[in-house]
């Protein structure tokens, strides 16, 4: 099952990345009218946006607010507490910490695809309509990524259970 858990969560990335690289697409040839610089912003944003998650999820994982050690967890070393690779098995995370780092991400997303607009388009204005669009853009596009996901991984669960 752990296996299992490793393959969803890349394959999620991956379909995200997807869905957020075409829709950057997307509003990039809706504002500005062209399909050469859409596709130049989108994809210098692949990468940008990769490494830009690493960054945000490892400094999120050094802040211990609205985190709580599970019971297991009690009985490890603080060197353990700090394993990253198993931290869902030791911290269970706060709804508060999750809104509050989902806000985190998308500022940080948005200013990434304003930068990248900028520097494609030389048009500040129509960067900013990009960035500021995408957010209602992404919010909503995530919101249904993450329902189907569910769908998917509980179907999943059920069928390995029986």
């Amino acid at each position: 099952m752990q296996k299992d858990k490793h393959f969803i969560s890349f394959s999620k990335g991956v379909t995200w990345r997807i869905i957020g690289t075409l829709d950057t697409i997307l509003l990039s040839y809706i504002f500005t009218g062209s399909i050469g610089s859409a596709l130049k912003i989108g994809a210098t944003e692949v990468f940008t946006k990769i490494f830009l998650f690493y960054l945000h999820e490892r400094l999120w994982f050094k802040i211990k607010w609205g985190l709580t050690r599970k019971e297991v967890a009690n009985k490890l070393t603080e060197q353990q507490l700090e394993d990253f690779e198993h931290k869902d098995e030791i911290w269970q995370e706060s709804h508060l910490r999750s809104v509050v780092k989902g806000i985190s991400w998308r500022i940080v997303g948005t200013l990434d695809t304003i930068i990248i607009a900028s520097f494609w388009t030389g048009d500040y204005s129509k960067a900013f309509k990009i960035g500021f669009t995408e957010v209602i853009t992404k919010v909503t596009l995530y919101y249904f990524h993450e329902r189907i996901w569910m769908h998917f991984t509980r179907k999943k669960e059920t069928t390995d259970r029986q």
